[in-house]
This record gives C-alpha cells, structure tokens and sequence, in this order.
C-alpha cells in the first residue's frame, strides 16, 4: 500500500534521523527487490523503443553532435566494460557517465519522449539513459535493467506529484538527478546507506534555476536532463566509496526546501510504494506523438481537426482573434502569459519555438499536422501568413482547466483546454479538447505497434533498415537479455551520417 511521506524542514537541533529522511524513504523504495508486473515491463520496452526513435532523429544536430564529441574524447574507466554512445559501433566505449551524458542529449534534444504533469512536470524518460550506461559497464543483465528503470520512473514521478519546482523557478531536473541515482542503487543491488547517500549528492549537484527554460531558449535545455543523469552515475560512484552527502539534504534549515522550494513552513506529502508494492507510475505517463511541449500535443490535435473541418481558418484575413482558454501552467509557461516576447519572434531557437504553443497552434492550423523538422524550419517560422496568424493566437487561464490539470483522477486530468475563434465576419468557432489523441484516454492511445512506428519513422534517414529490426529484436526481449546482450542495447548509424554531422572541437 501506498506510503505518504510527510516532508517538512527541520531545525539542526531537531536533530532529524535518517529513518525519517525523504532521501532514505527513496533509497527504502530503491532496494526493495519488489517484481516487475508484466504491463510494467511491457511499458518499460515501450519507451525504450521510443527514447531510440527521438535519439536517432536528433544525431547530426548541432548539441547532440557536441556531446556525442565530449563523450568519445574520453576514455572507457578502469572497473568496467564501458558503455556505448548512440549513432556508433558499440565496439567504441565511453566512461557511463559520459554516455549518459551523450545518450541523455540526444534523447532530450527534439522535446519528443515520454511525458508525466502533475504538481511539477517532467520526462520521465530520461532516466533511461544513465542506468543503461550503467547497466551496460557493470554488465547487469536484462532483468536487472528492467527492475532499475521501473525505480527510477517510480521515484522521479512520485517526486512531481508531490513537489512542484517550476513556482520557485527552479528546473525540473532536480527531481531527476535523486531518481536517476536511485535506479542506478536498484540496477547493482546497493544497500540503503549507499542509495541514501548518491539520492542527497544527487540532489544537492542537479538543482539549477529555470532559466533554461525561460526567454531566449539555450542548446542547453537538451543537456540539462543529461547533465542530472551525468551527475547521478558519479554520485553512485562516490557513494559507493564511502563518501557522504549533505544531510538532511530536503529537510534541513539551510536545505533544499527551506531555500530553493516552499520556504521553512512549507509541508509536502510525497507518495511513495509501501514495502513489497510494486513499482507501476510508468503507466501514469505518456508519450509524445508530436515534437513539442507536452501541453501542446492536444493543441496540435485540436489544430489539425479544425484544418480538416473549417480551411478558411488558414488564412489570417479570416480571423479577428484566437484565444486558447487554458490551465495556468500552460498560460504561463508555454502561453501568452509567460510575457516572453521571443514567443513570437519569427528569428526565435527552436527551442524557443517548441515552447510557444501560439507559434505552434498557427503552424499545426495552417498545414494541418506537425512535423519535427520542417514545422521548426527558419522560412517556416518566417512566412508572412504565419507570422500574422501566430500574432492573432493568445491564451488565457482557465480556473477550471487549471483544476483539471492538477487533478489526481485520471480519468478527469487534462492538459488541452477550450479555444474561441473569433473570425473577421463575427462568426465565432469552439472547440474542446481535453488530452492529445496519444493519450491514454484519447481519441488514439498510443500502443506498441505505435512505438514501432514512430521509431521507424524517425529512424528510417539514418539507420539501415536491418539496423533498427536488430534493435526492435533485441529491446522486445529485455527482460530476458543476456549482459552480453544489454551490452547491444543501442542504435547504429548508416555509414557517413555521424562524418556529415557537425564536429565541434573543444577542450577534452
């Protein structure tokens, strides 16, 4: 059964013991051997599969290339195999920590994986990365690798349902770096003191402000997440020489919740699996159909609905105003709220771009769909229709969509909203949507043959077709993998693609 774990900040005369710690409660859950139930590791492979799909459509640009660089400049370490680096022969190793840090960007760099709102956002995926780096070092087998990555889907989800981040300007990483390590403990049978120890150098080394993802948005929005991970895999190495951490590293006066979150009086109830229970958020998360913010997917379905239906919606003649009535979060931080200017700024990054949901609803309305190259493309963004249809779209906050948003029943959470269209003749179209088409509960959940599918689809310019068979071979029986196997679990690049993709050169 599930355990609340009431968190609150604690004086150092207090004198806190580590039994009521938020960082040893993750470390409890970390080490609990519990089975994975099979719905659990089919949703595991699901989204191994699609951090492959993302990783393969992202390797010739320009921050993944940056990474992959660093990474293969260095060297495998001393104790152990090694671990492999998306897009090359898996007979050319990097240190675990560099592969996730490679692995990470390249999964992050297109916004395209896994999904979970709730008190904070997050992409729960990025947990994969680090712990099969690694896994593949240690030479953990398939199973082992399962149990780990259901630990830190676990961890990493429990901690956004309970703690938001983003209120304090605070970067959604933080509650990715303490998940990422507490997966690594599950993946090489770690004791509770280790695991409680990697969770708080974790922590304390992955909280960073929300800038990143804020304004003009930076090439370092893909490396954040990986950089988290990065800095899971040496809190493990540390911990597991005996090295210690900063503690209470939540609860303490000067500690992460006192100064970085609520303040000294704030209280958070953190759910967490009870002894024996099974570890089974993944299957409150989601994936993305669409290279966008997550709150955008059900936009861009919404958008593309209304292509079909009404086409003289493409022409911004033919519109007075649109107005996306919408929660608080995506108001302000993907919407008009956010008063960032560069949201509609035709010379804008694409990162910039991605989290402009006005940008996003013009294009998907105009061309009827999203695409994660072109819809992002610089004369796309330009195009003069576009740019007076995008400067007509504004959100709103709605009270009720916010509820929603942030509501525990998912048969009632909804991350889309209401949009009114106010057209140039006075007439005036609604429509509704309340999750993507991808959803769970949308109009087209989201299955394997799907996963199948978006890989194929991204894969198919840079891999070779028996390439991307041998991987879906291989990732389909995860469980069952040998270490020598695990060792495999990677993609391949066709000959020249790595050589045409940028090689930047620097320190290492």
């Amino acid at each position: 059964m599930t355990a609340i774990h009431h968190l609150r900040v604690h004086r150092s005369d207090e004198k806190l013991a580590r039994e009521g710690q938020l960082a040893w409660r993750i470390a409890e859950v970390a080490v609990d051997q519990v089975a994975v139930q099979p719905d659990v590791t089919e949703m595991i492979i699901n989204r191994v599969i699609d951090n492959a799909a993302v990783a393969a459509a992202s390797l010739s640009r320009e921050p993944v290339s940056a990474a992959r660089a660093q990474a293969l400049d260095h060297p495998v370490s001393i104790g152990g195999r090694g671990a492999t680096v998306f897009g090359v022969d898996p007979g050319r190793r990097t240190s675990p920590e560099w592969a996730a840090w490679a692995n990470g960007v390249a999964v992050r760099e297109l916004d395209y994986h896994d999904t979970f709102l709730a008190a904070e956002y997050s992409h729960p995926g990025d947990n994969i990365p680090p712990i099969v780096a690694v896994a593949q070092h240690t030479g953990a087998d398939g199973a082992a690798l399962v149990r780990a990555l259901a630990t830190g889907y676990e961890i990493q989800m429990d901690l956004v349902r309970a703690i938001c981040l983003h209120r304090h300007k605070i970067d959604h990483v933080a509650h990715l770096g303490p998940s990422a390590a507490a997966g690594i403990g599950t993946l090489l049978g770690l004791d509770t003191e280790t695991v409680y120890q990697a969770v708080g150098q974790a922590l304390h080394t992955t909280t960073a402000t929300r800038q990143s993802r804020k304004g003009e948005i930076s090439t370092w929005k893909a490396h954040a997440p990986a950089f988290a991970g990065k800095m899971a895999v040496e809190a493990v190495d540390r911990a597991m020489r005996g090295q210690t951490s900063p503690s209470p590293i939540y609860e303490g006066e000067d500690g992460v919740i006192a100064w970085m979150l609520g303040g000294p009086d704030a209280r958070y109830d953190v759910p967490l699996p009870g002894e024996g229970e099974p570890k089974r958020a993944i299957l409150d998360s989601y994936t993305k159909e669409h290279s966008a913010e997550y709150q955008a997917q059900a936009w861009i379905d919404l958008a593309r609905t209304l292509h079909g239906e009404h086409p003289q919606l493409t022409d911004p003649a033919n519109i007075a105003s649109i107005v996306l009535h919408t929660s608080h979060h995506t108001h302000h931080v993907i919407g008009s709220g956010a008063n960032d200017p560069q949201k509609y700024d035709p010379s804008a990054s694409r990162e910039t771009l991605d989290h402009s949901i006005p940008y996003i609803f013009a294009v998907a309305l105009q061309d009827g769909g999203w695409h994660h190259v072109d819809s992002y493309l610089p004369e796309r963004a330009g195009r003069s229709d576009t740019v007076e249809l995008w400067r007509k779209v504004t959100t709103a906050e709605d009270e009720e969509w916010t509820r929603r948003y942030h509501s525990e029943d998912p048969d009632e959470k909804a991350f889309g909203g209401r949009a009114v269209i106010a057209l140039a003749d006075g007439t005036v179209i609604e429509r509704t949507i309340a999750v993507a088409d991808a959803h769970p509960l949308g109009a087209r959940p989201f299955a394997r043959a799907d996963y199948v599918r978006k890989l194929r689809l991204l894969a198919e310019p840079v891999l070779e077709p028996a390439e991307i068979e041998r991987f879906l071979a291989l990732v389909e029986r995860l469980p069952e993998l040998t270490a020598d196997e695990v060792a495999q679990l990677t993609i391949v690049a066709k000959p020249g693609v790595l050589a045409a993709a940028p090689a930047p050169k620097g320190l290492f």
